[in-house]
C-alpha cells in the first residue's frame, strides 16, 4: 500500500525513489506503482515537489558521473535506453545527458562527446534556470507518468555494469598541447566523404547485388586510399617532431536479431580497415579499435552493408523442411555469416589491391616519402597494442558452423554474384 505524506521529508522522499528502483530491479508490479503514486502524492504541493525533484535531481547525476567513471559515453548511455526502454525515456534519458556535461567547461570534455551529442540531436531545450523534471512536467506530463518515467531511467543508469573506458570523463579532459592543431591535423576531405556515402547510397538503392558490390568496392577502395594519405601525413608530421593521436576506440551498436552475424560482419569490416573489433553481446555494441579515419571508413560499409545484407536476405523469403516448419531463422543466420565472410574477404582485395597501387607509384616516383609497407605494418602493432591493453582478457570463439547449407550458399551468391569491380571501375563509379 502506498503511504500518504503531509509534506514531503527528505527521508520520505529517498525511502520512495528506493521503493521503485528495487521494485524494478525485482519485477514487482503493484509495488513500484506504489512507489510511483506516493511521490506522486508528494508533489501535491509546491514544497513536495520541489524536494521530490531535487532528490532525484541528485541520484541521477550521481548515477550518470558513475556511469563516466565506469567507461560510459552518451551514445552508449543513449543506446542502452533505446534498447531497454520505451520512447518517453530514451527522451528523458538524452535530456539528461545534455544538462549534465553542460555543467563542465567545454575544454575538458572530450569533443567526441560532444559529436555524439549533436548526432543523437541532443540539445538544451529547457529554460537553464528550470529543473529538468520540472520542464518535463510543464510540457503536459502528469506526474505520475513523470515519476514513472524518471524512476525507470534511474535504475536504466543504477545498473549499467563497468566497460572499458575509451576516453577522459568529464572534467578530465585535456587536449594534447603537442599534437597537431586543427590546422595541422590532416582532415578527412569532405569531398571524398561525400563520394562515399553517394557510392554506398548507390549500392543500397540498387536492387541488382553485382551493382551493389561494384559501388561498395569502390568507397572502400577510396576510403582506403584516404586512410593511406593520412598515415603517411602523420608519419611524416612525426618525423619532424609532432606528435600525433594514436589508436582510438569506437562502439558500434550490434543489434538483434542476428546480432552474431552482424558482429561477424563488423569484424570483417574492421579487418578490412586495419582495425580490431571486440564483441560485447549482452551489451549490444563492438568496441573497434583502431585510427580514426579507418573508424569512419569502418561506421560507414558497416552501416551500409547491413542495409545492403538485409534486403538480399529478405528478397530470398522465407523457408520450410519438408514437414512445413519454419527454418527461415537458420536460412537467415547462415545466409548473414556467409554474406559477412565473403564480404569481408572482397573488402580485403578492394583495400590491398589499394596498398599496391599506391606502393606501385611510390617505386615509379610518382609519390614519395615514408615506406607505406612500414607505415601500415608499425600502425597494426600499435592497434593490436591498444586492443589487448584495453581488452586484456577476451573469450575467443570460433565461427559457428552454419545452421542452414542452402542459406549458407545462398548468402555466398549474393555477396559473389560478380567479381568486384577493378581500379578502372571504382573511379568511374565515383563520379
Amino acid at each position: 500500500m502506498s503511504h500518504q505524506h503531509h509534506g514531503a521529508g527528505a527521508d520520505d522522499v529517498r525511502h520512495d525513489i528506493g521503493a521503485g528502483v528495487t521494485a524494478i530491479e525485482r519485477g514487482w508490479g503493484d509495488a513500484f506503482d506504489d512507489a510511483a503514486v506516493a511521490l506522486a502524492q508528494q508533489c501535491s504541493t509546491a514544497a513536495g515537489a520541489r524536494a521530490v525533484v531535487a532528490e532525484l535531481d541528485a541520484q541521477l547525476g550521481q548515477y550518470l558521473t558513475r556511469a563516466w567513471e565506469h567507461g560510459w559515453q552518451p551514445a552508449d548511455v543513449h543506446r542502452m535506453a533505446v534498447r531497454r526502454v520505451a520512447s518517453a525515456e530514451q527522451h528523458l534519458t538524452l535530456d539528461l545527458v545534455v544538462r549534465h556535461l553542460d555543467g563542465f567547461a567545454s575544454a575538458t570534455v572530450d569533443p567526441t562527446w560532444h559529436a555524439q551529442l549533436k548526432a543523437l540531436d541532443g540539445r538544451w531545450w529547457w529554460s537553464r534556470s528550470q529543473p529538468l523534471l520540472l520542464a518535463h512536467r510543464e510540457r503536459g506530463t502528469d506526474w505520475l507518468t513523470l515519476l514513472t518515467s524518471t524512476l525507470t531511467v534511474l535504475h536504466l543508469l543504477m545498473v549499467l555494469p563497468p566497460i572499458e573506458r575509451l576516453t577522459a570523463v568529464p572534467g578530465a579532459y585535456v587536449p594534447d598541447t603537442g599534437a597537431p592543431t586543427d590546422e595541422q591535423r590532416p582532415k578527412v576531405d569532405e569531398r571524398v566523404l561525400q563520394r562515399v556515402r553517394r557510392l554506398l547510397a548507390q549500392a543500397e538503392s540498387t536492387p541488382y547485388e553485382p551493382e551493389a558490390e561494384t559501388f561498395t568496392a569502390a568507397a572502400q577502395s577510396l576510403m582506403a586510399r584516404h586512410s593511406i594519405d593520412a598515415a603517411l601525413l602523420a608519419q611524416s608530421g612525426e618525423e619532424r617532431g609532432r606528435s600525433r593521436s594514436g589508436p582510438v576506440g569506437r562502439r558500434i551498436g550490434v543489434d538483434q536479431p542476428y546480432d552474431a552475424q552482424k558482429a561477424l560482419l563488423l569484424a570483417a569490416v574492421a579487418e578490412a580497415n586495419r582495425c580490431r573489433m571486440v564483441w560485447s553481446q549482452h551489451l549490444g555494441f563492438g568496441t573497434v579499435v583502431g585510427f580514426a579515419p579507418d573508424l569512419d571508413a569502418v561506421e560507414m560499409l558497416y552501416t551500409s552493408l547491413l542495409v545492403q545484407a538485409t534486403r538480399a536476405m529478405t528478397a530470398a523469403g522465407q523457408r520450410t523442411d519438408q514437414r512445413g516448419r519454419s527454418r527461415t531463422r537458420g536460412f537467415r543466420s547462415s545466409f548473414l555469416s556467409a554474406y559477412a565472410t565473403r564480404i569481408g574477404e572482397r573488402l580485403q582485395e578492394a583495400a590491398q589491391a589499394q596498398v599496391a597501387a599506391m606502393e606501385s607509384e611510390a617505386s615509379t616516383g610518382e609519390r614519395s616519402g615514408t615506406s607505406l609497407v612500414h607505415v601500415l605494418e608499425h600502425r597494426h602493432e600499435e592497434v593490436t597494442e591498444a586492443i589487448e591493453e584495453l581488452f586484456p582478457v577476451v573469450q575467443r570463439k570460433g565461427p559457428r558452423r552454419p545452421k542452414d547449407a542452402e542459406g549458407w550458399y545462398s548468402g555466398l551468391s549474393a555477396a559473389d554474384r560478380a567479381r568486384l569491380g577493378g581500379e578502372g571501375q571504382a573511379l568511374d563509379a565515383r563520379g
